[in-house]
């Protein structure tokens, strides 16, 4: 089943990625095998996974949210809908409310 997923590595920062065997990658990154990105920022623990039902879906995906900012990130892992809502919206059309 592939999946996309995001780890967070050691120095605070986010990697995000996509895989048929998530089990077998997440061990190739704690191994160091992963990535040259991963493999100097160990250990990296997975922060959040979905589920697809084909690779092109997934790796659609990780493209996407390889695009997204740390916060954005943070606030998927975190699965706060409204926070994310508001990272999608472009800075300079955002309203500053006090």
């Amino acid at each position: 089943m592939p999946y996309m997923y995001i780890l967070r590595c050691a120095d605070g920062t986010f990697y995000t990625g996509s895989t048929k065997h998530l089990q077998l990658r997440l061990e190739q990154h704690h191994n160091g095998e992963g990535s040259i990105y991963t493999s100097r920022r160990l250990p990296v623990k997975l922060a959040y996974y979905e589920k697809y039902d084909n690779v092109a879906d997934a790796f659609e995906r990780e493209k996407q949210i390889q695009g997204w900012g740390h916060a954005k990130k943070q606030a998927l892992i975190d699965r706060n809908a409204e926070k994310l809502h508001e990272l999608a919206i472009k800075p300079a059309e955002r309203t500053n409310e006090v």
